[in-house]
């Protein structure tokens, strides 16, 4: 698409747009054309979206690199956990105060804290959520991450904030990793830095938050009175969501590897890594659209919209806040 629309008006958007926006658009313009051809129901099950995003998140742990997080990111770090836990907490409150349904409201809540379609999809698999609203849940992820590309780095302008600090709230508040990327890149090249570092910090806590899950559903939500057998252990193995271990695996692995190898070979490596799990969330993002299903939007109301839209409206305020303290001063070498 950047290249199609050079020497168009449309050059620059063309340039910032990652591909989850093409992909997801694709995705729903094949949902409608196999819709109307009666063939969508049919071909359903080769919609494949939780093994290509599974796949693509155990690849993305390669390019996490826990020494530097480590070492390099204690604001990150400090910030990821408040942040996480504010934001989760009210999003929890507020759709249980509007009465969602809880499987829905662990879809959302972890979400937007965290990052967006990656952490559904762990939380879908630790609560076993239906399709239906992890679909619905990751239309919202992507409807609200759009904007904030472009949306961030202009108020981050508006508001004159420091490359830091501007990338640290890019980093806290955009759902999706790829649209992070995006809006760091339009902020300048440090920014991008910081908010890449934030954002993969949130998405090493993706596993914290699914054991989590699997615990308070499998110990409260689902156990009808105090008499209800306890859960075993193999039964959270069985809930467990595997690719978490996966995604942490890789990045122990590639962390490690990274120490034996010359800077240059590691770095082509991991780039190549990077490209396997960019296809694959593309086919992930396509299935998506392709899944999502109008009656499910219209089943689930306008209570979900609203809980994500002030869910992500706090997200703003505390990353903001958060960022402004965290990384006052700090300055990328």
């Amino acid at each position: 698409m950047p290249h199609w629309a050079v020497g168009t008006p449309f050059a620059k958007i063309a340039k910032s747009i990652e591909f989850p926006v093409y992909a997801i658009a694709l995705g729903l313009i094949g949902n409608l054309v196999l819709s109307k051809l009666a063939l969508r129901d049919a071909l359903s099950k080769g919609f494949r979206t939780e093994l290509f995003i599974k796949t693509g998140l155990v690849l993305l742990g390669a390019s996490i690199n826990l020494k530097v997080l480590v070492t390099a990111a204690g604001p990150a770090i400090v910030q990821a956990l408040l942040l996480i836990s504010i934001v989760f907490g009210f999003t929890w409150w507020l759709g249980g105060r509007l009465g969602l349904e809880d499987k829905l409201r662990a879809l959302l809540a972890s979400a937007v804290s965290i990052c967006g379609v990656s952490a559904a999809i762990a939380a879908a698999g630790a609560v076993q959520a239906k399709r239906e609203q992890l679909a619905y849940a990751a239309s919202l992820v992507i409807a609200f991450a759009l904007p904030s590309i472009f949306l961030l780095p202009w108020l981050a302008d508006v508001f004159n904030l420091s490359d830091a600090v501007a990338g640290a709230w890019i980093g806290g508040n955009i759902d999706t990793t790829a649209a992070v990327a995006a809006s760091g890149a339009i902020a300048g090249e440090n920014a991008l830095q910081i908010a890449t570092i934030v954002k993969t910090t949130q998405n090493a806590l993706i596993g914290v938050v699914a054991i989590a899950l699997t615990a308070y559903f499998a110990l409260k939500v689902e156990r009808k009175s105090a008499s209800d057998a306890t859960p075993t252990l193999g039964q959270f193995w069985e809930r467990f969501p595997k690719f978490v271990l996966g995604f942490i695996a890789a990045s122990v692995i590639a962390t490690w590897w990274l120490t034996t190898v010359s800077a240059d070979q590691g770095k082509a490596t991991i780039a190549i890594v990077n490209t396997m799990r960019t296809w694959f969330l593309i086919l992930a993002f396509v299935s998506i659209g392709l899944e999502l299903r109008v009656v499910s939007i219209r089943e689930a109301g306008w209570k979900p919209i609203v809980v994500f839209g002030t869910a992500t409206v706090v997200n703003l305020a505390v990353a903001l806040l958060l960022a402004s303290i965290l990384f006052a001063g700090f300055t990328v070498a």
